[in-house]
């Protein structure tokens, strides 16, 4: 019997069993882990080095950073935010760094050092981990057992448990939601949240590895008979939100890279709609519109009259890039500046400005799979991230309706959710 059982050894489960036995050293904690092994999300974040939280330290811009759960974070980033996560690793002798981008990692740049630390904590702790115990069921006791005040019963593969609280920490886990519908609980349907765009276009093809600064948009589509406004208002999205400026990377399948993966999260549950396919708009100079860039040109050629089109390159961009544009706007090798007429300067303008592609599905990023959807947040307390629709039920990290682009975001909604939960859990136990 365990006064506080967590369910997911991850880390969310983690982070709050350990903040749980330190707030309250009386309190028997354990873990249970469907896997063989623990914290396997920790170990491949990052690409294997752990992007454990982000330098953005202002609460409510931090907040900006999540397509759902951005008015629900707001207060408990103010009781637990990046610099927090930060003190709480470091105190433990984990050395951090920020990079360039705003990414924290430890120094020692391998994920191990993380899984290490909790690892070390919860050996120190007392608390129990057992591995290879799927839950099987959640059950609420109305009545007391042995005298003790006992709430649960989780039965696992491996045995049955009983717990006067319980944190639910499980990440994406359709099994763990359909319990928790059984139990009353609403789960709003699970996308995929970051994924890259696939897409087959003699403009980029052959020029992967490119990456530069783009604005990409998403274009309405005719969708539920064109009521596209309708969905972008179904789904809380607003117009800008389908909207980013940010590095574009050009892959083998299409594209990938922070402007575009903002765009997936942001519009994860509309594209879904969509079955990913869609048109997307490219401007590969964000600081021109189309008429700019065309007057840039005119005066290029003016200028550069005796010099080949494909060899002057008139904009900080990419050469193999710029290269690809200038034939697609059906100018040739050997045309010089002073030879091309003002319908093909008008072509490369718009393909420099206002680029269309077609997106035809998706493809996952790298191993970092996160989705969209969990449990409804009108169902949880956030000053405690206890269940409003059963008491003694916890929740935190990714199996509630919470997602962020990438930096490290994502962790940090786990991080806070299972602090404000551990000391909810500790402090009336």
């Amino acid at each position: 019997m365990f006064d506080i059982i967590v369910i997911g050894g991850g880390a969310a489960g983690y982070y709050g069993a350990i903040h749980i036995a330190e707030s309250n050293p009386n309190l028997k904690v354990a873990i249970l882990e469907r896997g063989k092994e623990v914290l396997t999300k920790v170990k491949v974040s990052g690409g294997g080095r752990c992007n454990v939280t982000n330098s953005e330290f202002n609460p409510s811009e931090l907040a900006k950073n999540y397509p759902r759960g951005e008015r629900e974070l707001v207060g408990p980033f103010h009781n637990h935010c990046c610099g927090d996560t930060m003190a709480f690793f470091e105190k433990r002798g984990v050395r951090l760094k920020i990079e360039a981008d705003g990414r924290i990692f430890p120094t020692s740049n391998s994920s191990q050092t993380i899984i290490d630390c909790f690892v070390s904590e919860t050996e120190r702790l007392g608390i129990k981990v057992f591995k290879n115990s799927s839950v099987v069921d959640i059950l609420p006791l109305t009545k007391k057992t042995d005298a003790l005040d006992y709430a649960w019963e989780i039965k696992s593969i491996r045995g049955t448990y009983k717990a006067k609280k319980i944190l639910v920490a499980t990440g994406s886990n359709p099994k763990i939601w359909n319990m928790l519908v059984q139990l009353g609980h609403t789960i709003i349907p699970a996308v995929p949240s970051l994924f890259t765009f696939n897409i087959k276009d003699d403009r980029i093809r052959g020029i992967q590895g490119v990456s530069t600064n783009a604005s990409i948009k998403i274009l309405p589509s005719k969708m539920k008979n064109g009521k596209f406004s309708a969905a972008l208002k179904t789904f809380g999205i607003h117009p800008a939100d389908l909207e980013s400026e940010g590095p574009l990377l050009i892959t083998h399948w299409g594209m990938s890279g922070p402007g575009i993966l903002r765009l997936s999260a942001w519009g994860a549950q509309l594209l879904h709609e969509l079955n990913y396919k869609f048109n997307i708009r490219v401007n590969w100079l964000p600081e021109f519109h189309e008429e700019g860039a065309l007057r840039q040109l005119m005066q290029i050629k003016e200028i550069e009259g005796k010099k080949t089109v494909l060899r002057t390159k008139s904009f900080d961009l990419p050469k193999r890039l710029w290269i690809s544009l200038v034939k697609a706007s059906d100018i040739s090798e050997a045309d010089k500046w002073a030879d091309i007429s003002k319908v093909q300067l008008q072509n490369l303008a718009k393909q420099l400005t206002n680029c269309r592609f077609q997106v035809d599905g998706k493809s996952t990023f790298k191993e970092e799979f996160v989705t969209a959807g969990g449990v409804d947040l009108k169902e949880i307390n956030f000053k405690t991230f206890e269940s409003k629709v059963l008491p003694n039920l916890f929740f935190a990290g990714e199996v509630i309706n919470v997602d962020a682009i990438t930096g490290g975001f994502n962790f940090q909604n786990a991080w806070t959710g299972a602090f404000i939960a551990a000391k909810a859990i500790a402090s009336t136990t």
